[in-house]
Parts: structure tokens; C-alpha cells; sequence
């Protein structure tokens, strides 16, 4: 199964592959400290956490795990952040979950939102899945309210990578 959205588009934005020549646009996200407050993993200098985000993008699209589409603004063709169908394993469930990430420079403006509602349709009406988590930091205030928007609720906390989180689902 593909569970990227390559080529699809919402009312604002492209998504395709994340490509090596993003590194530099995405540098940004882990340079601002506010991206790294409620991070889930350990924390990383700036270059060495969006090369580690890059590889472990690349594995996921090898080895057909989903992964995060590059967002592109469809006017500029300005990188917005990133969005995507990932599968994870979850308290020894495997899972499909949303994953999001915004540019700093482009929070609160809804992009999140609009791209966690394409990818949760491609994923219902495409794809056929029942049910879609988010993981979540229990802190990350601005990322729960991306998951009430979409439609999910908050199912438990856990632990996950070390880090305590809240997993929002959503049903078909």
C-alpha cells in the first residue's frame, strides 16, 4: 500500500516527497528552539537533527513505511512544513498515524490543519483504513488542537520514544 499523497493537492498546498535539496529549507524548523520544546526523541544540534529527520524520511520511503510529504505552497512554491501517513508501532500495536510538522515562520495560520484533513481523507476514502492515530507530546498544546480540529479524541497517554505522549485517534 502507498500511503504517500504525492501529487495531491488541498485548497493551499502540494505534497510530494521530501528531496535532499529540502535540507536547507527545513534547517529552520530545528534552528528555532520552540520546535524542539515538546520534542519526542532526544535533543539534537540543529544540523544533526534535520539530517536525522532526512534519513529516517528516506527510510520510511524505501522500505514503504508512509512517511512525511513535503507541503508546498501551490502560489510560491514556498516549503510549509511537512505532512503525512506513517506507520508506527504503539504499545505493541501497529498503527497508521498523521504526522505534521510547520515551518515556525508559518504557524497559526492552518496549515496543519489542512493538511491533517487530507491526509485523514486519502486515508479513509483511498486507502480504506479504520482507524488513524496522532502522537503527541502531552505537552504540545498547538498540535492537540491540529487533532480536535480533524475530528479525533484523545484515546490514552503512554509512553513513546522515551517521552510521554497523547494518541488522538479518529474512526472512519
Amino acid at each position: 500500500m502507498n500511503y504517500l499523497l504525492e501529487g495531491d493537492r488541498s485548497n493551499r498546498l502540494l505534497f510530494r516527497k521530501l528531496v535532499p535539496s529540502d535540507y536547507h529549507l527545513w534547517l529552520p524548523f530545528h534552528e528555532d528552539p520552540r520546535s524542539s520544546e515538546n520534542w519526542i526523541g532526544e535533543s539534537l544540534e540543529p544540523e544533526l537533527a534535520c539530517c536525522q529527520w532526512f534519513s529516517k524520511a528516506f527510510y520510511r520511503y524505501e522500505n514503504n513505511l508512509g512517511g512525511l510529504n513535503a507541503l508546498i505552497d501551490n502560489k510560491t512554491g514556498d516549503l510549509i512544513g511537512q505532512c503525512g501517513l506513517l506507520l508506527q508501532t504503539v504499545d505493541g500495536n501497529k498503527e497508521v498515524e498523521i504526522g505534521y510538522s510547520i515551518l515556525p515562520s508559518h504557524w497559526n495560520e492552518g496549515y496543519a490543519t489542512e493538511a491533517a484533513i487530507k491526509c485523514k481523507t486519502h486515508a479513509f476514502e483511498k486507502l480504506h483504513i479504520k482507524s488513524l492515530i496522532s502522537i503527541i507530546h502531552i505537552n504540545n498544546i498547538a498540535s492537540r488542537q491540529v487533532a480536535l480540529k480533524i475530528g479525533m479524541y484523545w484515546e490514552k497517554t503512554t509512553i513513546y520514544d522515551g517521552n510521554p505522549v497523547a494518541v488522538f485517534r479518529i474512526f472512519r
